[in-house]
């Protein structure tokens, strides 16, 4: 009965589904079709290794709404542009100032014309984010918005075009980039490498990568659904380096994804390893960026998963990123869960849940503003991003179940609405709710559109109503102080004295919340949220009452943290007999202050409270319990 009750609420709330349409993202007055780049960086791999290289980008243009001139985005100190013309070498007048090129066109276009143009320009001898070259390696490495510093363009996730790229290098070099290898022509000292994509792709995922030192290793990967349709594997990679986890792993993970996503969509799939004046991996289209010395089978799982989520659907805009990095950092945690099982998979999460808690930056995962402003990078590149948006699907996972979680990322990664296209937030949200027939417009609202996690203060007691019955009274609040209410279905484990247990379900709807259960045998404890369900949350809950009879604490007491030492987490138990102010600090040997746990006023009672490690060191600490005039110390030992 009382199941029947919480799932008929639940339907209730969620039942009508609004409609959406499909937006992709925002319009532009032109679309980029293709870009033709022809360029030489020959110089770049001899000494004394210049920055500097001379290009043209031939441009394909369709107008969408009526234009006299175009503007181009163009760094102006990485790039100096030598003229611009038609595509019949007739020349047409342009500025170049503030990082944006304005090109006057020969006349009016309307609507559905297009326009061919070609820019002749310089990257200048200058060492920027996004065109590297250190002692015979050049690479590129342009999120979010470094393609204008290597090429003009409209630089924005939104557009995307086909590539032609052409390079001159030194016959010595291997070079990558997107698409397939159409040919390499080499003339005396110099080879020409041909590149070109058959797919579409946003202009941060163009890229290249040269060395004097690469080797190369090709494969095959044979498709999940079509196993006598071969897709080459070209890892690139430094002659001191072996990429063996990536290449022996490479074909497990591409069938995995793609039993899950559906196939795999383009032409190649690629390696190239960067080098360490920029670290950090990227999703490249076909051509994915390693870091050195970071071969192993997560960043390549990561970064692969971006082929379905990222490349293949692109963010709209850079307020939408978490569909490109939590969807592929909730996909690490898959394969983790493919490799190794459940547990390990579970663990995958705490993981992420304390990466957010300690680095949490107060941002929304979705904010409004990133819409046309591109933040700096430490927002963007956030935890938040990243870590929250992974626990996010895994609480929609938790809601929907296994069957519809996984038929709705299979559909989505595969709604041609959205595959070789872009795709926003209220995209996704859309997505969901026509996918489940239901209304979770709510939990993205709470969680993606909102900043911070909820931060629960619940109290229980127990008390017999005779004749052999029992009673469980819990209050649950959220501080609304810190964040929006949270309103989820929450799980709760009652103990028996007799060591049996069952699992009750609520519908948490409103704060300061009250709920009553009976139960025809002796409670003797509650644990709220038993299976981390709600995995992005802060708890603290008080034992008030037990049978009939107050039971606030007499005196103050601190309790030896549990399990301890420990890894990721610990319980720590303390008791306040007086209502006042309390803190709860955790210090390291040095005595410096690391973590305040808690510092507010608090009633009297029986606390307990679930401490995440985060990304804090192996190590002895200490926590300190001070309330009124007591205080009291404890040891604890983080194991990693």
């Amino acid at each position: 009965m009382y199941y029947r009750k919480f799932i008929a609420s639940f339907i209730l709330l969620i039942f009508s589904v609004p409609v959406y349409g499909y937006t992709g993202g925002p319009k532009h007055s032109y679309d980029v079709l293709s870009y033709k780049l022809e360029i030489n960086c020959y110089t770049c791999f001899k000494p004394p290794y210049p920055k500097s290289f001379s290009a043209v980008n031939t441009m394909n243009i369709k107008i969408d709404s009526t234009l006299n001139y175009i503007r181009l985005n163009a760094n102006n100190y990485s790039l100096t542009t030598d003229s611009v013309t038609l595509l019949s070498n007739a020349r047409l007048t342009y500025t170049h100032s503030q990082n944006v090129i304005t090109v006057n066109l020969d006349r009016t276009y309307n609507p559905g014309e297009t326009l061919g143009i070609k820019v002749f320009y310089r990257h200048n001898d200058v060492q920027d984010t996004a065109f590297l070259v250190n002692r015979g390696i050049v690479f590129t490495d342009c999120e979010p918005e470094g393609a204008r510093k290597w090429f003009p363009c409209w630089d924005k996730p939104s557009d995307k075009a086909l590539t032609d790229i052409s390079v001159k290098v030194p016959s010595n070099v291997l070079l990558g980039s997107n698409g397939r290898l159409a040919d390499s022509l080499r003339t005396g000292d110099s080879v020409y490498y041909h590149w070109v994509s058959r797919d579409p792709m946003s202009t941060y995922l163009v890229a290249l990568a040269g060395s004097i030192n690469y080797r190369l290793t090709t494969k095959y990967w044979h498709k999940y659904s079509s196993p006598s349709d071969s897709i080459p594997v070209r890892i690139y990679y430094n002659s001191w380096e072996n990429p063996v986890n990536v290449r022996d792993s490479i074909n497990l993970i591409a069938d995995f994804y793609s039993q899950l996503f559906g196939d795999y969509a383009f032409e190649k799939i690629g390696f190239a390893n960067g080098d360490s004046i920029k670290l950090g991996n990227m999703e490249n289209q076909t051509l994915i960026k390693i870091s050195p010395n970071s071969w192993n089978v997560w960043v390549a799982g990561h970064e692969f998963s971006h082929h379905w989520f990222g490349d293949l659907i692109t963010c709209g805009t850079w307020a939408d990123l978490w569909l490109n990095e939590g969807f592929g950092t909730y996909c690490d945690a898959l394969v983790v869960e493919h490799l190794h099982g459940t547990e390990a998979y579970m663990q995958w999460m705490i993981n992420y849940s304390n990466q957010y808690l300690s680095g949490n930056n107060t941002q929304p995962i979705y904010n409004p503003a990133w819409v046309n402003i591109t933040p700096p990078d430490y927002l963007l590149f956030s935890a938040v991003n990243y870590s929250k948006a992974a626990c996010v699907l895994h609480m929609l996972r938790n809601l929907t179940g296994d069957s519809v979680f996984f038929g709705l990322m299979k559909s989505y990664a595969t709604d041609t609405n959205f595959t070789f296209k872009t795709a926003v937030t209220n995209d996704f949200i859309a997505k969901v709710n026509s996918y489940t027939g239901l209304d979770y417009t709510w939990f993205f609202d709470e969680w993606v559109k909102q900043p911070n996690h909820p931060k629960y203060t619940n109290t229980y007691g127990i008390s017999n109503t005779g004749s052999g019955n029992w009673r469980v009274n819990f209050n649950t609040r959220q501080n609304l102080t810190y964040s929006a209410f949270h309103r989820m279905p929450v799980e709760l484990k009652i103990k028996f004295h007799d060591a049996s247990d069952t699992l009750v379900k609520i519908l948490n709807d409103a704060n300061n919340q009250n709920f009553s259960f009976d139960f025809q045998k002796q409670p003797d404890s509650l644990i709220f949220d038993p299976y981390n369900k709600i995995i992005l949350k802060q708890v603290s809950t008080i034992i008030g009452i037990r049978n009939g009879e107050n039971i606030l604490p007499v005196r103050y007491s601190l309790s030896q943290n549990y399990p301890n030492p420990f890894n990721s987490s610990t319980r720590i138990s303390y008791s306040i007999p007086n209502d006042g102010d309390v803190s709860l600090k955790i210090y390291d040997l040095l005595g410096r202050e690391v973590r305040v746990l808690i510092n507010s006023r608090q009633n009297a009672g029986d606390y307990i409270l679930m401490f995440k490690a985060g990304d804090m060191a192996s190590g002895v600490y200490f926590y300190k319990l001070t309330a009124g005039e007591f205080s009291e110390i404890k040891r604890m030992v983080i194991i990693k």
